[in-house]
């Protein structure tokens, strides 16, 4: 069997991630309800606020970590000034720290992982891990589930995931186009540039996604490209895709 160089997603691909943004949120907006009772304001308004802003930072900061609880301050003041409420220096401090939180939890894996890394591994593919976001953060997820077993040296962390970081990836690595491919539950920075690079791509949709990771796919697959319900179906598909 001819070896393929597989690049993984590691949010909501290979862990958790999206949850625990949630829960977090929700004690946000909890927060905000309580501080502005009577003032009208719904927990949709609030949600739709934060996500906007906290979209519009990571197009200036990509995934810094202070960017998702500073959506949170952020919001709060937006709020403040559109109600004629004054900011408190505490609040905001509050804030920062509740969505910092978010960066706490430990990382479950999804069903499986352990054993589609293992399957890939032992039957001779190149397995690299390619995400973004803070590097400490994902090097402590990395640690947490032990993901060096499958990837050694071979990760990938980069603020902003583009197809421009993608392009300068395949470059830089000198990877086979034709037996690479990417893995990850994001239209618009797993599959979109993995398309652009004219490589092979599997989309793993998670439910009620994060809106940043919608997107439309506009572009004609070079190699090939498959949507599947779970990782564990991952194994079966590229050995298929092989024998073809």
């Amino acid at each position: 069997m001819k070896e393929q160089t597989i690049l993984f997603d590691l949010d909501d691909t290979l862990v958790h991630c999206n949850k625990y943004f949630d829960f977090v949120i929700e004690q946000f907006v909890d927060l905000m309800l309580t501080w502005y009772s009577g003032h009208g304001l719904t927990a949709q308004d609030i949600r739709q606020r934060q996500l906007q802003i906290d979209l519009a930072g990571i197009h200036i900061h990509g995934f810094m970590p202070d960017r998702f609880p500073k959506s949170f301050v952020e919001t709060y003041q937006w709020f403040a000034e559109r109600y004629n409420r004054p900011t408190v220096a505490s609040e905001e401090s509050w804030l920062m720290q509740l969505g910092h939180t978010v960066y706490e939890f430990t990382a479950e894996p999804y069903p499986l992982m352990n054993e589609t890394l293992e399957e890939l591994q032992q039957a001779g593919h190149r397995l690299f891990l390619y995400t973004g976001g803070d590097a400490s953060i994902q090097m402590k997820k990395v640690r947490d589930l032990s993901l060096h077993t499958y990837f050694d040296d071979r990760i990938f962390v980069t603020l902003h995931k583009t197809k421009e970081f993608m392009e300068s990836l395949m470059n830089e690595q000198r990877f086979d186009r034709n037996h690479t491919w990417m893995i990850g539950n994001s239209v618009k920075t797993d599959v979109l540039p993995a398309l652009h690079a004219g490589i092979h791509s599997i989309h793993i949709p998670v439910m009620q996604d994060w809106e940043y990771n919608t997107g439309t796919i506009d572009i004609v697959p070079k190699g090939a490209f498959y949507q599947l319900p779970s990782l564990q179906e991952v194994p079966h598909t590229i050995h298929s895709h092989i024998k073809k």
